[in-house]
């Protein structure tokens, strides 16, 4: 077998860099657009689409269109995975690159409920939904276009392209909050907010620049050629892998409840409770996105080593430990004691941000495989990511402690623990152990 350089992936075609450059430039822009929603949904939206609402009641029904957008995403996954499990990886990140990026700029242009009514915050949901379901079919397929192309002992590696996204999305949106930050709170809520919605345009055109020259990878094409692909993927991936989707899709659910309850959920929590100045929050969290990059690079190395299996369940476990440490240290409201508490949660999100795009590789078959990791990847979404803001803000209501709050994020990481340890990888090709042995040989 010829070596592989240092540049050039075992599979042939693109090099290193091209594939880094199109899974990490289309993923950071799409869930920059993904962040700024959160954000906004947090500082302004409140106030802008639900003015007549108590005050609780309108950061509720923010997050609850923060949290619409979840609810399209496993559709997105069923729908785009289909299509890229069928027609190819490459058209498909074109496609969600484009719905994610324009309803953000729409967003952007939005009126807002002084000025027409009822009509924007349904305007605001519809634009959500169409953002969600472009999201949903982003991760897979950009997780895919680098796995496919590595190695078996490298996929964690080039799996953790597309995991470096999340927290350059996170970077970019709150830099671009932070750069309309300077304005007085009027200005920022009459217009100030739509700066970073319609900056996305931008980022949009220079993704697909980057993403109209991808290829999809040898073994795919060698799928396709050979006309076997599936029919109909997402059927076939609940027939022959379901133990596999549920499991994987329970073990992602840690990382966006602890994500979501720090970049979406403290924003609030630590302007209005704890009384911080939301420029500090915002850089408080943008300093502990240097380190949550920082370790995914790390996670992702030593998960070809080690097998990605063993690095999530290590991420994952620091993921029930941390909620109660996390909150404690914001409540003391000390900007240093914050910027721990953030940058440890980052730490645990990087550790399994940096295993999970080479271990869901692994364990879904080639043929169903972006249907698998999209659906399980936003199902866990979904549970963590969505519901976890809305949860927190009900809960501080009632309970008018974090404790709740924190042992609430806990059990979902708990969940995502116990799910994790039960998935089986059983070869380097990564044929899970729910598929029947005589039809995966069958097939080879």
């Amino acid at each position: 077998m010829a070596r592989t350089s240092s540049t050039t992936p075992a599979t042939g075609g693109p090099s290193r860099k091209g594939i880094f450059a199109a899974s990490f430039v289309g993923t950071s822009i799409e869930w920059y657009d993904y962040y700024i929603f959160g954000t906004a949904a947090a500082l302004v939206f409140g106030t802008a689409f639900f003015p007549d609402a108590d005050p609780t009641v309108g950061t509720l029904a923010a997050f609850t269109t923060f949290a619409v957008g979840f609810l399209a995403r496993p559709l997105g996954a069923a729908v785009i995975g289909h299509y890229g499990d069928r027609i190819g990886r490459k058209s498909m990140l074109v496609l969600t690159l484009l719905l994610t990026g324009g309803s953000t700029f729409l967003i952007g242009v939005l009126p807002t409920y002084a000025a027409i009514g009822i009509g924007a915050p349904l305007l605001l949901v519809s634009l959500r939904l169409i953002q969600g379901f472009g999201v949903g079919g982003e991760w897979g397929g950009a997780v895919l276009i680098a796995t496919e192309h590595a190695s078996p002992k490298q996929r964690a590696v080039y799996g953790s392209f597309a995991q470096f996204g999340v927290p350059m999305g996170v970077l970019t949106s709150n830099l671009a909050f932070l750069a309309v930050s300077g304005l007085d709170d009027d200005d920022f809520q009459a217009w100030g907010w739509r700066i970073p919605f319609l900056l996305s345009i931008v980022l949009v055109v220079v993704g697909f620049l980057v993403r109209s020259r991808l290829q999809d990878a040898p073994e795919f094409q060698e799928v396709k050629e050979k006309k076997e692909v599936s029919k109909i993927p997402v059927a076939e991936l609940f027939r022959r892998q379901p133990r596999t989707l549920i499991l994987a899709s329970l073990a992602s659910i840690a990382p966006p409840a602890v994500g979501y309850t720090v970049i979406v959920y403290m924003l609030n929590y630590g302007t209005e409770v704890v009384g911080f100045d939301r420029n500090t929050l915002l850089w408080l969290i943008l300093a502990s996105t240097v380190l949550w990059i920082a370790t995914i690079v790390v996670a992702a190395v030593v998960a070809d080593r080690i097998g990605s299996k063993k690095v999530f369940i290590v991420g994952a476990l620091t993921a029930v430990i941390w909620p109660w440490p996390l909150f404690a240290l914001v409540d003391t409201g000390s900007a240093a004691a914050a910027l721990l508490g953030f940058s440890v949660a980052a730490l645990v999100q990087g550790i399994m941000a940096g295993a999970q795009g080479g271990l869901f590789t692994e364990i879904f078959e080639l043929k169903t495989r972006y249907s698998g990791i999209s659906i399980a990847y936003q199902l866990g979404g979904m549970i963590g990511g969505a519901v976890t803001p809305i949860v927190a803000v009900a809960l501080y209501d009632a309970f008018e402690s974090s404790t709740p709050i924190a042992l609430y994020v806990a059990a979902l990481s708990l969940v995502s623990l116990v799910a994790v340890l039960g998935i089986r990888v059983t070869s380097s090709t990564g044929r899970a152990a729910d598929v029947p042995t005589s039809a995966a040989t069958a097939r080879r």
